[in-house]
């Protein structure tokens, strides 16, 4: 019996690579959707589609005809993403896909802390109201995020507070999301998983661990809004942009990025990858902060 073709989205990024190339390795057949089809991985048993914005209706209906599955990532932040994911479900169901599996944010609410966590709340309703069977993997922030943020003079700052964060890392969201599209059943239509890490720290915490792993003083700066908003000025960003940095530390003081679930051992079967098993098997990830040789 041959499997039902799943589409990945973002598929030349760093959950739905990980995706695509996990489904590959079980032989389901695979469509990889890009905005840059020469980036795209080249998998046994997995084709890439035309290149297709999630806001070009028409170019998604053709990407995704004869698809059953839909692995949906969200798109890059911008202010229309909400219209962009609403306009790609909207085509993915007129070229009949019967289910999605939409990668969400922790905590999604019209009322959100973190802006950008709004969105994904407005594209969950959208889908909700289709009809379609679909899944919802609201993921915490990235432990890849926490070393990426500090910076080379060994400080971790932002308005985070005394909050605690559940960060999960890559490899486990694509484990949890493979084992949800592999499975034809029904178990998974309509849940919604808080896919996290093992524990909820304090960025504090997050900066001790650092600490240990790199021999160098790693220190977390708390800032006020204001500060914040200052320090990343320099990047020149638009101001939704720094909004959204900025308040994805204010949700962790807020307590809103706290929760710990089991959803991963569930899924996966195995645990949770922790901030120091993290850090400990990818030495690259904070290579910026080890002293010069």
């Amino acid at each position: 019996m041959i499997s039902p073709l799943v589409a990945v989205t973002g598929a030349s990024g760093a959950v739905g690579g990980r995706v695509a190339e996990r489904l590959a390795r079980t032989g389901v057949p695979v469509r990889l959707l890009g905005r840059n089809p020469a980036r795209l991985p080249r998998l046994p048993g997995a084709v890439a589609a035309p290149p297709a914005a999630y806001g070009d209706g028409e170019a998604m209906r053709r990407a995704l005809d004869g698809a059953h599955t839909l692995f949906l990532v969200s798109a890059h932040e911008s202010p229309g993403r909400v219209l962009e994911h609403t306009t790609a479900v909207d085509a993915a169901l007129a070229a009949g896909v019967e289910r999605i599996v939409y990668v969400s944010f922790l905590g999604a609410a019209p009322d959100a802390t973190f802006t950008f966590a709004r969105d994904h709340w407005h594209t969950e309703a959208h889908v909700r109201t289709t009809g379609v069977r679909h899944t919802f993997l609201r993921d915490s922030w990235y432990l890849a995020g926490i070393p990426a943020m500090t910076g080379s003079d060994g400080v971790l700052r932002g308005p985070g507070g005394e909050g605690r964060v559940s960060a999960v890392s890559h490899e486990d969201i694509a484990d949890s999301a493979s084992a949800v599209l592999l499975d034809e059943g029904t178990d998974h239509d309509g849940a919604t998983y808080d896919l996290t890490g093992p524990e909820a720290f304090t960025l504090a915490e997050a900066a001790e661990e650092l600490s240990r792993c790199t021999g160098r003083t790693v220190r977390y700066v708390p800032e006020t809004e204001q500060e914040a908003y200052a320090s990343r000025a320099h990047h020149g960003a638009e101001d939704w942009e720094v909004a959204g940095w900025v308040t994805s530390y204010e949700a962790i003081a807020a307590g809103e990025l706290g929760t710990v679930s089991d959803a991963v051992p569930t899924l996966t079967g195995r645990p949770a990858m922790s901030l120091s098993g993290y850090l400990r098997d990818n030495p690259d990830s904070y290579r910026h902060l080890l002293p010069a040789p």
